[in-house]
């Protein structure tokens, strides 16, 4: 679908003078009305406290953000993002983010981090995208939050199989290793972005590497969480 400047990419309605992206209907449409465990970020009986899961077994982060499940309309727009090289997309899902996070800032005291950290691809995969779409959501998320951010910050030590044709067991041994941290965290509150966190086990292993090299807290924030 071709987006015009001047018209909502969902339902082609007009937008205000120089508004680009999605009118404040389709926003709000967007945005999930689950209720979601605040630390993993799955389905629970209370938003503010966390589930059974996460009082069992917690995983590596404190908090974890999604503006929706991976469902249409917005998991269209992440395909056309990364698959249809629609990098103008990215700015527009990145104000669904930032809504979410400056949400829970004014609801549950969210804490604004020191630094974004995105999730790295493979240099090949990287080279044929010609962008990574994480680096694309962190650099506006940055700048409107005042954040540092550096998209060398975790690299890919080596090539990963593809992880939506692995199962949680798979995903966890194919990423075990697959990052190095490029810059000190040492006590810095941390935030790894990411387009869409399935079973958490990417996130997992960059947060594990965060807090093992000092960092004081990591927070996942994600465009969809797969429930």
């Amino acid at each position: 679908m071709l987006t015009v400047p001047g018209l909502c990419w969902l339902c082609r309605m007009p937008l205000m003078l120089g508004h680009w992206g999605m009118c404040s209907v389709c926003t709000r449409a967007t945005c999930q009305h689950v209720c979601l465990c605040p630390q993993c970020g799955l389905p629970a009986a209370h938003p503010d406290i966390p589930c059974g899961r996460c009082l069992q077994k917690p995983p590596p982060w404190q908090r974890l953000i999604a503006v929706s499940d991976y469902v249409p309309p917005l998991s269209g727009l992440i395909h056309q993002l990364k698959f249809s090289r629609r990098s103008d997309i990215a700015p527009a899902l990145s104000r669904l983010m930032l809504l979410e996070v400056l949400q829970a800032r004014r609801t549950r005291g969210l804490p604004l981090p020191d630094r974004l950290i995105s999730v790295p691809l493979w240099q090949r995969r990287h080279w044929r995208r010609g962008f990574n779409q994480s680096d694309l959501l962190c650099r506006s998320l940055a700048r409107w939050l005042g954040c540092d951010w550096d998209g060398q910050a975790i690299t890919r030590t080596r090539s990963t199989a593809t992880q939506h044709h692995l199962s949680a067991r798979l995903r966890k041994r194919n990423l075990k290793n697959a990052f190095r941290l490029e810059l000190p965290v040492q006590g810095l509150h941390m935030v790894v972005v990411d387009d869409v966190v399935t079973t958490g086990s990417t996130v997992a292993e960059i947060a594990q590497l965060l807090l093992r090299n000092g960092a004081a807290t990591v927070q996942v924030w994600c465009l969809c969480r797969t429930l």
